[in-house]
């Protein structure tokens, strides 16, 4: 397992980061038992994989925590995150901190290295730097949390429009940014300034449905045809990255491989209920990046793209 530094935190993290949410939520969404998910964590443990990222609305934080008992916290790195709305208003700074206590209880830990303000929009990114930074700020302050941590709504910001604020104003340690072989928007105005800034970044949506279902992956190239983003011979293509057949015989392998290799990338986030599954991550992850030819074919079959996330 490869190790990179998280910016400015000093953290070094496996370049592979378990997430715990996504479609299988560690297996929850599939109705796992909790040994069957805490065993996921565990062999995430056993490959190397030091970073784990869950949230309050995955409901996964007590599985994460089954599964790190017994281990030495000082050896893992932990992420969670709490989205601003309660019900139909913002949160304040005070039940931000609530929060944060209820998932400190949940991962049975005292502290939470990474702690995340998760899906803020364009819209609620003037509250989240207004009334939660300050929150983050006093839990950091009182030992809770180490270090802050902003999340985009990439599915509806597939432009990046919040973490460009959010750069901007330097308040946060770390983001979480939606990047992947589709839409490569956040290589500019993202990734680079975060490197040139000392932010580390953790990815997500590097493999989404587009990835894995080629039905799926049919119907986005043809929206994306139909509004200029790619030329109409790729989206009629009946293997449009048929390119790639002599480095993967896999889309999903390829799509990590591509996502590991980006500058200013400090984790990739990959998310299982199952061992198998988690191993066979792990294994695309140990590969490698993809050639140099190979990305740099993806970047110009994709330069234009900016308005699908690869759901």
């Amino acid at each position: 397992m490869e190790y990179r530094r998280l910016g400015r935190t000093g953290l070094e993290v496996s370049v592979m980061s378990l997430g715990c949410g996504g479609p299988s939520r560690l297996g929850l969404s599939t109705g796992r038992t909790t040994e069957q998910s805490a065993a996921v964590v565990r062999a995430a443990l056993d490959a190397g994989v030091n970073f784990i990222d869950t949230a309050t609305a995955y409901r996964t934080e007590p599985l994460v925590a089954a599964g790190l008992r017994g281990c030495r916290r000082d050896q893992v790195v932990l992420s969670s995150k709490r989205g601003l709305r309660a019900g139909d208003r913002l949160l304040t700074g005070a039940e931000l901190e609530e929060a944060v206590e209820a998932s400190l209880r949940r991962l049975d830990t005292d502290y939470i290295d990474v702690y995340h303000l998760h899906g803020v929009s364009a819209e609620q990114y003037a509250h989240a730097r207004d009334e939660m930074v300050p929150a983050l700020q006093r839990m950091r302050d009182a030992g809770k949390v180490r270090f802050l941590g902003i999340t985009e709504r990439f599915g509806t910001d597939t432009g990046h429009r919040m973490l460009r604020d959010a750069l901007a104003d330097g308040h946060f340690d770390v983001l979480m940014v939606g990047f992947n072989m589709l839409n490569h928007s956040a290589r500019g105005g993202v990734l680079r300034v975060a490197a040139d800034r000392d932010i580390g970044t953790m990815i997500m949506f590097a493999v989404r449905r587009a990835f894995s279902r080629p039905e799926r992956l049919r119907e986005l190239l043809a929206e994306l045809a139909a509004r200029g983003e790619v030329d109409r011979e790729l989206a009629g293509a009946a293997d449009p990255f048929r390119f790639l057949a002599a480095e993967s015989d896999d889309l999903a392998d390829a799509a990590y491989r591509y996502c590991i290799d980006e500058p200013g990338v400090s984790t990739v986030l990959s998310g299982t209920g199952n061992v198998d599954h988690l191993r066979a991550n792990v294994a695309s992850f140990a590969r490698g990046p993809l050639s140099a030819g190979a990305r740099a074919h993806i970047g110009r079959l994709f330069a234009g793209v900016t308005s699908v996330s690869g759901s």
